[in-house]
């Protein structure tokens, strides 16, 4: 796999603003697609024509903006546009109708499942993995912070620093792991997620599996305490972290930027965050068994892992799709859009983008039978 190329690419094309009614699932005009499989590259047999709309996880932003433009190079009359509204806004619009797919880092719950067959043409929506990434326990302390460097912490540390437990940097918990670091006594100030977020539920579940008794909360889309400040969306969460002093964050790894970051403890080591790392922990979890609907791929985590090299702080972005539509031109787009997203090219344009951990020949083997079910007639 590719190492982590933390750099943005610049949407071309349309433009990524959301175009809530004019975009919804599809419009009227002529659509000469007959096969709404895609190639490798993006291709169909006839190209696909009309403006689609997506929204929900901010995480995949960087990715999505990569698919629109190389996907557009082979379908130009493609009129796509994706809003990075988080996870549950992005769900929640998928589910009035309003996009044609949604991002988000969370899998569907058993309720969101049960409420898509009110916009399915036929069945119920499923959720397949597009996109792996490190979420990056962000930090910016003066003299310590910067790109490439990296802080030691485990897991009860970092649940006693985002419960408010541990305030100051120079506690003895952080300092007895960074013995080769002046750490100051500046004030830890917490940064979290004020929108629901499938990043936070990530995040909360690595703190929930590894932190045991020092961590008491449930796992949810939602930050379950008062502690720190609170910021919408990925950005939000970058931009507050920078501009303060003594602050830390979680948020994906594609926009740490400057930022230092912590490396987290495994077994007995200390594993900084890359796509590598990530991917490691992915390809050794387990599928969910209680995702039983049909062509559904939710994968169950393992952050306990103790595998050399792991980086458990990991994210499994997900796209929402229907089976069936009740409009042919926004199946057959969805069909085409989604087996570029996960075809070997799609994957390898996000890590470019996002320094993303590309599907396994495995898991895309999985996601593309799910896909190759969706009916364009």
């Amino acid at each position: 796999m590719r190492k982590n190329a933390l750099t943005r690419i610049v949407a071309v094309g349309c433009g990524l603003t959301v175009m809530a009614a004019l975009a919804a699932c599809g419009d009227n005009s002529d659509n000469s697609a007959n096969s709404g499989s895609g190639s490798a590259s993006g291709s169909t047999t006839n190209a696909i024509s009309g403006s689609f709309a997506g929204a929900g996880s901010s995480a995949q932003e960087s990715a999505v903006e990569a698919w629109i433009a190389s996907y557009q190079k082979t379908n130009p009359d493609a009129n796509i546009s994706y809003n990075p509204t988080g996870s549950g806004a992005g769900v929640q619009s998928f589910l009035t109708g309003a996009t044609a797919w949604a991002g988000s880092d969370a899998a569907l719950s058993a309720d969101e499942v049960k409420q898509s067959s009110s916009v399915c043409a036929a069945g119920t929506a499923f959720d397949i993995p597009v996109y792996i990434s490190p979420i990056a326990i962000v930090f910016n302390l003066k003299g310590i912070s910067g790109q490439g460097k990296h802080l030691n912490l485990d897991g009860p540390t970092i649940a006693k620093i985002f419960d408010g437990k541990i305030a100051k940097w120079n506690d003895p918990a952080i300092a007895s792991q960074n013995t080769d670091v002046q750490l100051p006594a500046t004030a830890i100030t917490v940064v979290h997620r004020s929108d629901k977020s499938g990043t936070t539920k990530n995040f909360l579940g690595y703190v929930k599996d590894v932190a045991g008794s020092d961590w008491s909360y449930e796992v949810g889309e939602n930050w379950p305490n008062k502690v720190g400040q609170a910021a919408k969306g990925t950005d939000g969460v970058i931009s507050t972290v920078s501009q303060a002093d003594g602050t830390i964050g979680y948020a994906d790894a594609s926009k740490a930027g400057n930022l230092g970051t912590a490396a987290v403890k495994v077994g007995d080591a200390y594993v900084p965050y890359s796509a590598d790392a990530a991917a490691k922990v992915v390809d050794a979890s387990p599928l969910d068994s209680t995702a039983t609907q049909a062509n559904r791929v939710v994968v169950k985590l393992d952050h306990a892992t103790t595998e050399a090299g792991a980086y458990p702080v990991v994210l499994v972005s997900y796209d929402i799709a229907c089976p069936a539509y009740k409009d042919a031109k926004t199946a057959q787009f969805v069909k085409s859009w989604l087996t570029y997203v996960v075809s070997a090219d799609g994957q390898q344009a996000a890590a470019d983008a996002a320094g993303s951990a590309p599907l396994s020949d495995a898991m895309r083997q999985k996601v593309t039978a799910s896909i190759e079910a969706i009916a364009t007639k």
